[in-house]
């Protein structure tokens, strides 16, 4: 394999990235000006132009944050290196196609990690099969845990997600120089990437940046009301000693900010009217007065294609790796389905009519499954497949990955390196790792990886659209199925008009773990 500098000129100014024999990739190109002191808590502001020719051949720094573990499971591809100090983290990665003709789809990533952890360069999100196969793939750092997502008077809401609008505000401006078609973008994330993405879609000032969209294992049901991120905000300063006000923090350094963490995750998130939609899995997320599900069955996000999935057994990531899964009890699928439903017993005890094989812990990891992501997957679908003219996919990735004894199967994150066709990384195989110690079907990836630049090209996947309720969605795996909605594998509908958001000790304790 050759390399060559490669030089493109933006907006702000002319960049060196590295040519090799099909592609070209650009590092740590920034979006916007580095987030420091009060900045931090703003609206992300332009870049200053530089003189020269800027080296973007090296991965940058990324967003302040803690470190992250998931038990005895492999999860550095995912996290990524942790953090890595630097102010000019704003950034994006670019891989360009060299041996295609310019106006190549554009396809822009959003990593997940919960609000607080991640990086656009973690080792997954490697884009050079998306530019041997002719996309011009970007992937996105954005702010995280407090900067990005704490709700404070003086200071803008979901600055992480306002960083995601100005990236795809550069992109807009610059990628036509990488040979990429400004009017051909898709926005797709995963987990919190993906909730991030579905924010977008429902975000009128985002209108026109983006052509489609593709929502891996997100909710369009994700976000905390103002009320429950008012009480983030106040155990925040109360651990701080400090008013819960965005001058007062700006006076608070980043690893202070990232040191209290671990005193935020136990915050109940119990409102009059509303649940915590993380299920204490994070106490950061967007904050809005109206679901994104909701704004988007308004009419907002009808002109663009959605492409919507979620993976069979997504909640076993949470349990499988420290040994929750395996011991779970009937008492602990009651208490999972108490913290959002008023009537946890019946609800249970119904589940568990409708899988009399099911052990314990997989319908405990149904539950959770279906509360953090498929639910609120769903109603985006639903809301979205109903506006006049619009186009609306769905998926379900069902392949089991064979690790920790066969038990993470079909969890969240497991499509990733499927779609980023980078199955071959040495760090997702073995009995500890992602993909387990066999190498996965031959072809599964290929074929994940070719229905989303599908999409990203033409708007189809390759199968069916979805139609509200209960229409076609393609279950991934060994073979391909459509099949109906209604025949996919979920727990009734989060339909109890009194759910709750009840905690308990074993649960707020796991979740401590999972951070």
């Amino acid at each position: 394999m050759t390399h060559h500098d490669f030089v493109v000129r933006t907006a702000q100014g002319a960049v060196r990235g590295r040519r090799l024999d099909d592609h070209a990739v650009f590092l740590a190109i920034p979006y916007a000006a580095p987030p420091i002191g009060a900045g931090r808590f703003a609206a992300p502001q332009p870049h200053d132009p530089w003189e020269g020719v800027r080296d973007a051949t090296r991965p940058g720094p990324t967003a302040p944050q803690g470190p992250r573990r998931l038990g005895a499971l492999e999860m550095h591809p995912y996290f990524g290196p942790g953090w890595v100090r630097g102010a000019d983290y704003l950034t994006v990665n670019v891989w360009t196609p060299t041996t295609a003709p310019p106006g190549a789809p554009v396809m822009v990533f959003v990593h997940g990690g919960g609000f607080v952890a991640g990086a656009n360069r973690s080792p997954l999100y490697d884009g050079a099969r998306f530019a041997r196969d002719g996309v011009v793939l970007v992937t996105v750092n954005y702010r995280l845990g407090i900067p990005g997502f704490l709700d404070l008077p003086g200071a803008p809401a979901n600055r992480g997600l306002l960083d995601v609008i100005e990236a795809l505000r550069w992109v807009r401006r610059n990628i036509g120089a990488f040979g990429g078609d400004p009017g051909n973008v898709t926005l797709f994330g995963q987990s919190a990437g993906a909730t991030l993405t579905g924010a977008v879609l429902a975000d009128e000032t985002a209108e026109g940046l983006l052509r489609r969209a593709i929502v891996q294992s997100g909710s369009g049901r994700g976000a905390f009301t103002p009320e429950q991120a008012g009480r983030v905000a106040e155990a925040a300063a109360a651990a701080l000693g400090v008013a819960p006000r965005a001058a007062d923090f700006a006076e608070v350094g980043d690893e202070r900010l990232v040191e209290i963490m671990p005193a935020l995750s136990g915050v109940d998130l119990r409102t009059a009217t509303d649940g915590d939609p993380l299920l204490g899995l994070s106490p950061f997320g967007v904050v809005l007065d109206r679901q994104p599900a909701d704004t988007v069955a308004a009419g907002q996000g009808a002109a663009v294609d959605l492409l919507i999935g979620t993976n069979t057994e997504e909640a076993n990531l949470y349990l499988a790796p420290f040994g929750a899964l395996a011991t779970a009890t009937a008492h602990d699928v009651e208490a999972t389905a108490a913290l959002f439903r008023s009537d946890p017993a019946e609800y249970a005890a119904a589940l568990r009519r409708s899988r009399p094989a099911a052990t314990d812990g997989e319908l405990r990891s149904a539950l959770m499954s279906e509360a953090l992501f498929a639910a609120g997957s769903r109603d985006l679908a639903d809301a979205h497949a109903a506006l006049p003219g619009s186009r609306t996919f769905r998926y379900e990735f069902a392949w089991r990955s064979p690790a920790l004894g066969g038990e993470l199967g079909s969890a969240h994150t497991v499509e990733l390196p499927f779609v980023f066709d980078t199955t071959d990384l040495p760090g997702l195989r073995g009995p500890t790792a992602l993909l387990g110690p066999e190498a996965p079907p031959e072809g599964l990836a290929a074929r994940t990886h070719a229905a989303w630049i599908a999409f990203a090209t033409t708007g189809d996947p390759g199968w069916t659209p979805y139609e509200a309720p209960h229409g076609a969605v393609m279950r991934i795996a060994e073979d391909w199925t459509v099949v109906p909605d209604a025949d996919l594998p979920t727990p009734s509908p989060l339909s109890d008009p009194h759910r709750t958001s009840g905690t308990t000790d074993a649960w707020s304790r796991l979740m401590r773990g999972c951070r």
